[in-house]
Order: C-alpha cells, then structure tokens, then sequence
C-alpha cells in the first residue's frame, strides 16, 4: 500500500507521456503540404499541366504551369515518382499519344513521346513492372508499352482490339475507358463502356492475352467506366456512367460476378446525369462517386463484412462537371476538379461519418485529372 501514490504517480506520467506522442504524431501528420499535378483539355485557357499545392488545412496555392502540352488529361507517375506520364488525346494524324516527363522541383520537361495504339486515349496506368496499359476511347482498344528507369518509353509493344457493341446511342462499338491492374493478382482488366463490358487480361511475352474468363457482362445499358478496388483486394467496385450505378463485383471459384449495385443519384433527381470517376478511402470504410449534371459527390458507407453499400447522402461540387477527383495522401480531404467552371474545389473528409466539409476553391482551366 505505501508504494501505490508512487504507482499511481508513474501511470499519469506514462498517460501524459503517451498522449503527447499521439499529439506529436498528429500535429506531424497534419503539418505537411502536399503538391498536385493537374491534367487539362487545353481547348480554351489552359496550356497544359498544372501544379498546385495542397495544406495541411485544406487550402489550395496555385504554384504555376508545370509543362506546355496538349490536351494532357490523365497523368499517373513511375514507381519511382520520378517520372510522369500524360495521355494527349490526338495527334495531327489521329494518333493518341503519351508522353513522359522528368520530375524536376515545380517543372517537368519531356523525356520521350510514343503512340497509344488508337484515337482518343482517356487513361494510363502502370504496374510494378514497368508496364503501361493506355486505355483508347474512340479505338476502342488499350495499347501496351513499357518505360524504363530513365523514363524512357518503349515503342509501343501491342494493342488489344475491343470487339462488340452495347444496347444505348454511346455504345455503338467499343469504347475502352480505363485499364486497371489488379494489385495482388498478374491481371489487367479494361474496362469498356462500349462493349458494356469488364476485359481480363494477362500481359505474356509483351503482349495481352485474354484469361479463361474473357469478359464480364455489366446490366443493359450500364456503360461501365472507371473501378476501384477495396483495400482488401477481394472486391472491386465499377462505376457505370450511362445507368449512374456503383457495382460491386466479386469472385468465386475463379469467376467475376455483379453481386449488387447501388445508384449514384438520389430517387428524386430527373435530369440529365452521368457519372465519371470512384474512389475508396484506404480504411475501405468509405467510397465516392461523381456525377456530372447533378453535380455532386455521392457518398457511401462501405459494409465491412460484405461489401455493400449504403447512401450517406451528396456534396455539392460548387462547380459543373466534375471529372476526376482524388483523395489527399492521408485521406483528410477530397479534391475535386470541375471542367466546365475551371475551378478545383477542396472538402475537409470526416474519417467517421465520410462526409465532405468545404475548405477552398480555386480557379483553374479546364481541369480534369487530379494527380498527388
């Protein structure tokens, strides 16, 4: 009994002690900016790629024009993040290009120029391989190339045809709108809102080979677009543009299947919609969706134990149509890029409720990728 004040003593001590720490860890985490690559149409104002920066409360800073390039609209970075790599929609002959470009401090200067496969590219991204999958909207098919350390591209190594057509006006023939590599598995799946379908891939001897299941069918008139995949990597989640939906596919026994989907609109919203980018927040605990026309961000609550969703409600974007939008680095906010009112819009994210709180706008030309 005598040594209990001194007990006691020593566990307000630690209790301090360990609270400052987390206090510490906090204000650390907190306390750091971070910077932005902004990818546009550069049909009215904008010259190209933009970089902006991001603070630890939410406020955005215009730090200037990064490179002088034509309509740059989707950017990814190497492994490395030394390197970045920007789609332009046409050459004068028709051809997509993708470029990439040395990270220098607030700059970038090109390092080499290579053809997509097709007209019309809309998205690019990389595996740990080094491989580049340039998914070719108006040709309807993903072209394959690869970069080296330096950022050098490889001339482009091959291209995988879409074949099919769906049910609606917009999916007249195939219209491949973005390509994903699965994070555990060697897979690529394209996704083609033309075709209304999910293609699965292997990338053998250079070259993409369709996996004993081909393709994924979505609902008639879907018109799947963009995907995410929840941090347990057994769930994926497609964003259907035409229909507004949210779906989640999973996999037994080796086979994709649409277990559910949820629409991106509220019941009472007639007008004219339609949805273009998804993202999860890294805890799986929530997923966002925008929606041009309603102009907002849908939220959902993700269910832990099977994936499901449920509405939590929508932000406004205070802008028109959003296209791409991404979550900081440590999911404290949503940056959103609206196209047609040339401003980016930032929103403080609540980790518990996963609703959006408006901090700071900013003009920017016809943004449309939004790149940490």
């Amino acid at each position: 009994m005598k040594n209990l004040p001194y007990f006691l003593i020593l566990l307000v001590v630690w209790s301090c002690k360990t609270k400052q720490e987390k206090q510490s860890k906090t204000v650390k985490k907190n306390s750091m900016n971070s910077s932005f690559y902004v990818g546009t149409y550069t049909k009215k104002d904008s010259k190209g790629i933009y970089k902006y920066q991001l603070s630890s409360e939410g406020k955005l800073t215009k730090i200037g024009l990064a490179v002088e390039t034509i309509n740059p609209t989707f950017l990814v970075k190497s492994n490395d993040k030394k390197t970045l790599f920007a789609i332009g929609e046409t050459d004068k002959n028709g051809n997509g290009l993708i470029k990439s470009f040395k990270i220098e401090k607030d700059s970038l200067s090109l390092i080499s120029v290579e053809k997509t496969g097709g007209p019309g590219p809309c998205f690019v991204t990389i595996n740990k391989d080094n491989y580049l999958v340039a998914a070719n909207y108006r040709g309807g098919n993903v072209g394959l190339l690869k970069t080296d350390t330096s950022g050098n591209l490889s001339k482009l190594l091959n291209v995988q045809q879409h074949i099919g057509k769906g049910t609606t006006e917009r999916q007249e023939a195939a219209h491949a709108h973005s390509a994903w590599f699965h994070p555990t598995k060697k897979e690529l799946i394209s996704v083609d809102l033309g075709t209304n379908e999910l293609w699965f891939s292997s990338i053998i001897d250079d070259k993409l080979v369709l996996n004993t299941q081909q393709k994924l069918k979505m609902a008639e008139g879907a018109g799947p677009r963009h995907l995410t995949f929840h941090p347990n990597n057994k769930w994926m989640y497609v964003l259907n543009e035409l229909n507004n939906t949210v779906s989640l596919v999973k996999e037994k026994n080796n086979e994709y299947f649409v277990e559910n989907s949820i629409a991106t609109l509220p019941k009472d919203f007639t007008s004219f919609s339609k949805a273009a980018d998804i993202h999860i927040s890294k805890d799986g605990l929530f997923l966002y969706a925008s929606n041009r026309g309603h102009e907002s961000i849908a939220i959902f609550e993700v269910n832990p134990e099977n994936g499901s969703l449920k509405t939590v409600g929508y932000e406004s974007v205070l802008g028109k149509h959003p296209r791409n939008f991404s979550l900081s680095p440590n999911d404290d906010f949503l940056i959103v890029a609206n196209q047609n009112t040339d401003n980016i819009i930032s929103f403080k994210r609540d980790e518990k409720t996963g609703k959006l709180t408006f901090v700071d706008e900013i003009a920017a030309p016809m943004p449309v990728c939004i790149l940490f």
